[in-house]
C-alpha cells in the first residue's frame, strides 16, 4: 500500500509542470546559540555545542594576510602559512605531528590569504587532547624547519612554472593585477626572486607580528560541554601570553581604472577565455544587495541575460558567468568570465558589453528580478544549512567588525530589491567606459581582430621571469668556501678529482601518484660528460647513452637518436652528477655564487643550472634543487655510504613541484672500474 501510494505521488507531481510547484518562504538567516567568551591571555572565543557526532571542529581566525606582503618577498605570508604545520611546532618535526594525528584520526592545517590566516584541527571527542596540544603548538610556536621550508618553496615554485598552462587562470589572474593594479599588494604576484629572498627569520618574524592571542578569534564546534571546554582552553593557552601593537588596517585600494582590450596570446589553445569588468565593492554597501540581483539577471546561469543570448547561439560560448564581487573591508571585482569558441571572440566580448549598458538603460521586469532574486536567496541558504557553516560566518562577521545582525538583514533586503533598484545601482556601480577587457587565447583564430571594440589593444607578457643569480667576487668566493667544506666532508678534493668513472646501483620506488612501480636502475658516468642509463622496466629494459655531444636510446620499441626534451635531460643529469658538481670550483666553464647562506647554485654556460644546500653540521650535501621541462625538482640526501674513502649518497628522496615523486635506494657503487667510452657506448 505504501509503495502504491509513493507512485500515485510521484505520478501526481510527474504531471504537474514545475513552474507551477508552490513551496513555502525561506526562514530568516538565525544564529544558533554559541557562547562567546574572552581567554585571560586576551583571545577571543565562540563555543558551539553540537551532539550530532562524536567530533570537535576548530577555526582561528588570525588578523593578517599577504596584503602585509613586503615589496621585495611577495609571498611571505603564504609560506609562513604552509610552513607553520609542515616546519613542525613545540620542537615536534612536522611528520611526527602527523603521525600522532592519524593515530586518533584528527587533523591541524594552516594558511595564510589575503586578508587573514586561518589553523584549524578536526578531532574525534576521545581523541581531543592530542590533537588540541598540536593545534595549539601549530598556532603559537611553529618550528619553520629549514628543510620543510625549502620543500614549501619547491611547491610554489611549481605554481610559477606551470601558471600559464591554464587559459582560464591567466585570463582570472591578469584580470585581477590589471584592475587592481600591478604596484600594490593587491596585484602582486610571487616570483622566483621573491622566494629566493625569504628564509626562515623572515618567517619566524612574520609569525611574532601578526600571531598573539588578542590578534585571534577562535570558534569551537561539536561533541563538548562548554564549561569543560573552557577549562581545556585556559589551560592550554595561559602559557601563551605574547603581545604587539595592534595590527594596522589593509591597504586601501586605489587602483585607477585600467580600461582597455589586454591580450595575452597563447598558441596552444583552440578556444577562447576572457574576464571582463571593474571594481566592484563592499558588503555593507548599500547597494549590495540589489547588485548581487542585477549579477544573477546578467549572468548567474543558463536563464540568466548572458546564458540565454548565447546559448542562442549555440557552440559559440561554452561557459559564461557573472558576478559583483564584495570584500568585507575592500572593494571587490564586478566580473563576467567564461570562455568561447575562439572564431566567436569579438562578437561575446560586444555582446557583453551590450547587455551591460542594457542594465543601466531600462529596467528589468519584475518576472526576470523575482526569478533572480530567489536564485540569490536559495543560494544564501545553502551558507547556513549547518552550525558549522553559521558559526564559520559569525566568526567572519566578527573579524572584520561586522555587526551580529547583518546576515539577517541581508537576507531581508535581498527579498526586497525591485526593478527600480536594480537599475538606478547599475547606473551607479556599473560604467561600460571603465571595462577592462583580458582575452587569453590564439589570435589567428579569432574571427575579427579584437580592435572592433573601439579601444587599444595592449599585449600581456606571459613570460616568468628568472631569478636573478649576480654573481659578484665576494659572492664567488663564498661559493667556493662552501664547496671546499663539501669537498672535504665527502673524502678531499684531491680524493674526489681523482675520480675517473663511477658505477651506481639503485632500487627506485615511484610514489603512487607517480604509477608506484619498482625500477633497477644503472648509471655508468666517465668524466667528464659521459653517461649510461639502464632501467629495469615492467615493459622491458631501456638504455640510454651520452657522449657530451648527442646519443641514443634503446627501447624494446627499437633504438632512437637522443632528441629534444631527451638530449636535454642527458646534458642536465651529466652536469648534475654528485662527484662532478661538488668539484665545479674547478671547472672554468662554470659559476658558482652563495645565494643563500649554506646554499651555493652552480650554472654552466649552457644553461644547466642548479643549486647544493649544505648541511651545517657535517659540511655534507644536503639538498639539490633544479628546474626541468617538468618543473622544479629536490633531491634530498638522506644517508650516505663510504665508497673507497669517498661518502657517497646512499638514499635519496625526489620531490617534483614540492610533493613526494621517488625513493632512491642505493645498493652498490663502484669508483673506477676502469670502463671506456667505447663500451659504455655499445648498444647491445
Amino acid at each position: 500500500m505504501r509503495a502504491a501510494i509513493l507512485f500515485l505521488a510521484a505520478m501526481t507531481l510527474a504531471a504537474q509542470n514545475p513552474k507551477d510547484l508552490k513551496f513555502p518562504p525561506l526562514r530568516p538567516a538565525s544564529l544558533p546559540d554559541v557562547k562567546a567568551v574572552t581567554l585571560s591571555n586576551g583571545m577571543r572565543v565562540y563555543l558551539l555545542e553540537d551532539r550530532e557526532l562524536p567530533a570537535v571542529n576548530g577555526l582561528a581566525l588570525i588578523r593578517t594576510g599577504n596584503l602585509f606582503d613586503p615589496p621585495d618577498k611577495v609571498g611571505l605570508a603564504m609560506l609562513t602559512g604552509m610552513a607553520m604545520r609542515s616546519g613542525g611546532a613545540g620542537g615536534v618535526a612536522g611528520d611526527q605531528i602527523g603521525r600522532r594525528l592519524e593515530e586518533v584520526a584528527g587533523s591541524v592545517e594552516s594558511s595564510i590569504g589575503e586578508t587573514n590566516g586561518i589553523v584549524r584541527f578536526r578531532a574525534m571527542r576521545g581523541g581531543l587532547d592530542p590533537v588540541l596540544e598540536a593545534f595549539r603548538d601549530v598556532l603559537s610556536a611553529p618550528d619553520f624547519n629549514d628543510e620543510q621550508l625549502e620543500s614549501v618553496k619547491m611547491q610554489l615554485r611549481g605554481s610559477i612554472a606551470r601558471r600559464n598552462d591554464d587559459a582560464g587562470a591567466i585570463a582570472a589572474r591578469e584580470f585581477i593585477s590589471l584592475v587592481y593594479g600591478r604596484d600594490n599588494s593587491y596585484g602582486w604576484q610571487v616570483e622566483y626572486e621573491h622566494l629566493d629572498r625569504i628564509g626562515r627569520d623572515d618567517l619566524a618574524a612574520f609569525h611574532r607580528r601578526y600571531f598573539f592571542p588578542a590578534n585571534v578569534v577562535l570558534g569551537i564546534y561539536g561533541d563538548f560541554e562548554t564549561p569543560a571546554m573552557l577549562a581545556r582552553l585556559e589551560s592550554l593557552f595561559g602559557g601563551w601570553t605574547a603581545r604587539q601593537e595592534p595590527v594596522p588596517p589593509f591597504p586601501k585600494v586605489e587602483a585607477e581604472p585600467a580600461p582597455g582590450v589586454y591580450l595575452a596570446e597563447k598558441s596552444d589553445v583552440t578556444q577562447t577565455s576572457f574576464a571582463v569588468g571593474h571594481l566592484g565593492g563592499r558588503f555593507d554597501d548599500k547597494d549590495y544587495p540589489a547588485l548581487e540581483v542585477m549579477a544573477a539577471i546578467l549572468g548567474g546561469g543558463s536563464e540568466s541575460r548572458l546564458g540565454r543570448r548565447f546559448r542562442a547561439r549555440e557552440g559559440d560560448t561554452y561557459k559564461i558567468a557573472a558576478e559583483w564581487g564584495a570584500g568585507y573591508e575592500h572593494p571587490g571585482l564586478f566580473r563576467v568570465s567564461g570562455n568561447s569558441r575562439s572564431l566567436s571572440t569579438l562578437e561575446t566580448l560586444f555582446g557583453i558589453e551590450q547587455e551591460i549598458a542594457r542594465l543601466r538603460a531600462e529596467p528589468a521586469p519584475e518576472t526576470e528580478v523575482a526569478a533572480a532574486r530567489q536564485r540569490v536567496l536559495d543560494e544564501f541558504v545553502f551558507h547556513f544549512d549547518t552550525k558549522s557553516k553559521t558559526l564559520g560566518r559569525l566568526l567572519t562577521q566578527d573579524y572584520h567588525g561586522y555587526p551580529a545582525d547583518f546576515l539577517g538583514r541581508y537576507q531581508k533586503a535581498i527579498a526586497a530589491v525591485t526593478p527600480a533598484d536594480i537599475q538606478r545601482a547599475a547606473r551607479q556601480h556599473l560604467d561600460t567606459t571603465k571595462l577592462t577587457f583580458v582575452v587569453v587565447g590564439k589570435p589567428a583564430l579569432f574571427g575579427k581582430p579584437l580592435a572592433g571594440l573601439g579601444r587599444p589593444v595592449q599585449a600581456i607578457d606571459l613570460r616568468i621571469p628568472e631569478p636573478s643569480r649576480a654573481v659578484t667576487e665576494e659572492s664567488t668566493a663564498r661559493g667556493k668556501a662552501l664547496l671546499a667544506r663539501v669537498q672535504e666532508a665527502m673524502g678531499g678534493a684531491e680524493k674526489l678529482a681523482a675520480v675517473r668513472d663511477v658505477m651506481q646501483t639503485s632500487d627506485v620506488r615511484l610514489d603512487p601518484t607517480a604509477g608506484g612501480m619498482r625500477v633497477r636502475q644503472v648509471n655508468r658516468y666517465l668524466r667528464p660528460s659521459i653517461l649510461r642509463q639502464e632501467l629495469d622496466l615492467p615493459f622491458g629494459k631501456v638504455a640510454s647513452f651520452f657522449n657530451g655531444r648527442g646519443g641514443w636510446v634503446k627501447s624494446p620499441q627499437g633504438s632512437q637518436p637522443l632528441l629534444g626534451p631527451q638530449l636535454d635531460q642527458a646534458r642536465g643529469e651529466v652536469f648534475r652528477a654528485i662527484l662532478g658538481l661538488v668539484l665545479s670550483d674547478r671547472d672554468q666553464e662554470r659559476t658558482v655564487s652563495e645565494v643563500r647562506p649554506g646554499v651555493v647554485a652552480i650554472a654552466d654556460k649552457n644553461g644547466n643550472a642548479s643549486e647544493l644546500t649544505v648541511d651545517r653540521s657535517s659540511g655534507l650535501p644536503r639538498r639539490q634543487t633544479y628546474t626541468t621541462a617538468q618543473g622544479p625538482v629536490e633531491e634530498r640526501y638522506e644517508e650516505y655510504v663510504a665508497v673507497d674513502g669517498i661518502r657517497y649518497p646512499k638514499r635519496m628522496v625526489v620531490l617534483r613541484g614540492g610533493n613526494r615523486f621517488s625513493e632512491v635506494d642505493v645498493i652498490e657503487v663502484r669508483i673506477n672500474t676502469g670502463v671506456t667510452e667505447e663500451e659504455l657506448g655499445k648498444r647491445e
